[in-house]
């Protein structure tokens, strides 16, 4: 995901043309809700236009953005969520799947997803994770992600020296 310093530069990117589906859950919806503040942040930082989605919870994500994207009608998504460990198996079931699923839907689709799922083992972590008012948001951190792959998937992506590892260039 994006540092501080490479969401400084997202913020030079004209994505005004992309239209992005945020689709979150409504599970730990206090913390779910963070997360969206920090997506649609930056959005707005480079004038991308979005709608909402939500869903129960994480394991629903993948059918939901396979749907989404079947639409027609977005150039990338986010999927935003936040599972969190609790006494039994479920939570290992659920990130796994979750993970698994967005990952599949995002490589047989050919659209990109953002992901800004938490897996984390307690609310503090989460809590952390989601700064609303521009510290560590992994909600704005997945949707930088997201544009900038569908700038990259459209061939408008910003160029950046590639450097060779057997390259005596600078």
């Amino acid at each position: 995901m994006a540092s501080g310093t490479e969401r400084a530069t997202m913020l030079d990117l004209d994505a005004s043309h992309l239209h992005i589906a945020i689709i979150a859950t409504r599970w730990n919806q206090q913390i779910v809700d963070r997360l969206i503040t920090g997506a649609e942040r930056a959005l707005a930082a480079v004038g991308a236009t979005h709608r909402l989605v939500t869903v129960p919870g994480a394991f629903e994500l993948p059918f939901a953005a396979q749907s989404v994207i079947s639409s027609g009608t977005v150039d990338a998504l986010v999927v935003l969520g936040a599972v969190i460990r609790g006494e039994t198996t479920h939570y290992e079931l659920v990130s796994e799947g979750c993970a698994a699923g967005i990952m599949q839907v995002q490589l047989t689709q050919g659209t990109p997803i953002g992901m800004g799922v938490l897996t984390v083992e307690n609310d503090a972590q989460a809590f952390a994770r989601s700064e609303p008012a521009g510290g560590h948001n992994v909600g704005e951190e997945a949707t930088s992600a997201a544009i900038e792959m569908a700038l990259l998937a459209a061939g408008e992506a910003p160029q950046s020296p590639i450097h060779d590892a057997g390259s005596t260039a600078p």
